[in-house]
């Protein structure tokens, strides 16, 4: 993994993303190596690791805990922000760096809302500063119950059981829980709902959008089913279904 230090502009950034007001990536690079992952693109961004495959890099941006403060200083009033759109906030890197945490400390001094998407049991770090927050939700990526299919698709990304404890500790910790469930990849949809259903307060579901970059590896691995736009809508119809009211696509 190269790791660079880099100097950023500006933290907080104006989201597009449907019910998404702010978002706060202080890292550019993600050493979790999914192999689907739809942020690929923020390499065009780098002057250090532009030619570089998705997952092999990190940029830590060793200046976003001041530029931040500053910038929720001149805000007149609190928003909401979500910890992260195109890195994870709590990839390998930030038990070394804490920047997540530092970040999440400033949001909080400021009354700011925060939702927090990750794979990583690293989470569970800071329930210390969850516990002390009313504007927090934090939400594990778990796309798939097989960690078979996740060592495939996300092969330096934490175990499934890991995420399924992160999960289980933040839910008894008082902390409004959600999972990510996407992209759908191959899995028993009933066996995800049993082991998420005592721990979320709600999910989202995503489908598999980004097919262009796993084709390969599904025909290899004779996935053709469940690449297919029927496997998704009928996986994420009795995903809904079990879920009940907690569950809806994004």
């Amino acid at each position: 993994m190269d790791i660079t230090e880099i100097i950023t502009r500006s933290a907080l950034v104006r989201s597009k993303i449907p019910d998404v007001e702010y978002v706060i990536n202080p890292y550019l690079g993600c050493g979790h190596g999914c192999l689907y992952c739809y942020a690929a693109f923020m390499r065009r961004y780098s002057h250090h690791h532009a030619q570089f495959r998705w997952g092999t890099f990190v940029e830590v941006k060793v200046n976003i805990v001041e530029i931040l403060r500053a910038e929720l200083s001149r805000k007149r009033k609190a928003g909401t922000v979500l910890l992260s759109s195109v890195c994870d906030p709590y990839q390998p890197v930030e038990m070394r760096y804490r920047l997540t945490r530092q970040c999440i400390e400033l949001l909080g001094e400021f009354g700011w809302g925060i939702d927090i998407l990750t794979r990583s049991p690293l989470v569970t770090r800071d329930i210390d500063l969850f516990s002390s927050m009313s504007r927090i939700s934090v939400g594990i990526s778990i796309p798939t119950d097989s960690d078979r299919i996740r060592k495939i698709l996300e092969p330096t990304s934490p175990p499934i059981k890991s995420r399924l404890a992160a999960l289980k500790q933040l839910h008894e910790a008082g902390v409004d829980t959600w999972a990510f469930i996407g992209p759908l990849l191959p899995m028993n949809p009933r066996n995800l709902y049993k082991a998420l259903n005592p721990y979320v307060n709600h999910v989202y579901i995503d489908s598999l959008n980004y097919r262009d970059k796993v084709r390969n590896v599904f025909i290899r691995n004779r996935w053709d089913y469940e690449f297919t736009d029927d496997y998704a809508l009928k996986t994420g119809d009795e995903l809904i279904r079990m879920f009940n009211d907690r569950a809806q696509r994004v």
